[in-house]
């Protein structure tokens, strides 16, 4: 089989309902955002950003995988896919994608302040606090404080040299959803061999090299002419 990598963002979740990452005038649902996705944000108010990852995993458990999603799990008749995303909900697992590396974290696990390997998936019996919604007071078996297993702005992300890796690989690689000036992620693109057939799908494309093939759709309508092009 053939490698298909996928690089999604947050316009493939936005057609679920999930608010993308970062709203007009510097706000993520009327919280600027460096107060609630900054390391500095966390240190300087920390029960802030627990209540702020509270609301967003109450939102996410209001919405469902859409047909982009469930579309490139179909894709997997025909090629070993490995998606690659900025989204930090868990959409691609719930439409059964069967791999999935999230650069940026994942909102639905937390972990260790003190062991950053220590990582739990939300709700877990493991912690004080057993339901969605955690809090500076949450601990965990071993009584350290937890906080959301999310990158935040000012800090390293961890998994990106898995992900150039991945596209390093790709016989095709695709983007959704996420526009090709927001870096490091917009820079797996060219990690992506020169051989490989490349696609991108986002409704106002721009910034796009030569070589790429557009599809100007939304995340649900590209995906759908995606796999008519790849599997006729």
């Amino acid at each position: 089989m053939k490698n298909l990598v996928v690089s999604s963002g947050a316009g493939i979740s936005a057609e679920s309902g999930i608010t993308t990452f970062r709203d007009a005038g510097g706000l993520w649902e009327n919280y600027p955002v460096m107060d609630v996705a900054s390391h500095t944000g966390f240190l300087r108010n920390p029960a802030l950003i627990h209540k702020f990852y509270n609301e967003r995993r109450a939102q996410l458990a209001e919405v469902q995988p859409n047909a982009a999603h469930t579309g490139l799990v179909e894709l997997e008749k025909y090629f070993n896919v490995n998606v690659i995303t900025q989204n930090v909900d868990d959409l691609h697992e719930r439409a059964g994608s069967s791999s999935v590396l999230h650069l940026h974290g994942e909102l639905m696990k937390v972990r260790s302040l003190t062991h950053e390997e220590r990582v739990y998936t939300l709700p877990c019996d493991k912690l004080t606090d057993k339901g969605l919604e955690t809090s500076v007071d949450t601990r965990d078996p071993y009584g350290d404080a937890v906080r959301p297993h999310i990158v935040f702005f000012e800090e390293a992300v961890p998994n990106f040299e898995r992900a150039c890796m991945l596209a390093q690989k790709a016989d095709i690689f695709v983007v959704i959803g996420t526009s090709l000036v927001v870096y490091p992620a917009a820079s797996l693109l060219h990690y992506a061999p020169r051989t490989a057939e490349i696609y991108y799908i986002d409704p106002k494309p721009s910034n796009v090299p030569d070589y790429v093939h557009v599809i100007p759709k939304t995340a649900t309508e590209g995906v759908k002419e995606l796999i008519e092009i790849l599997t006729k």
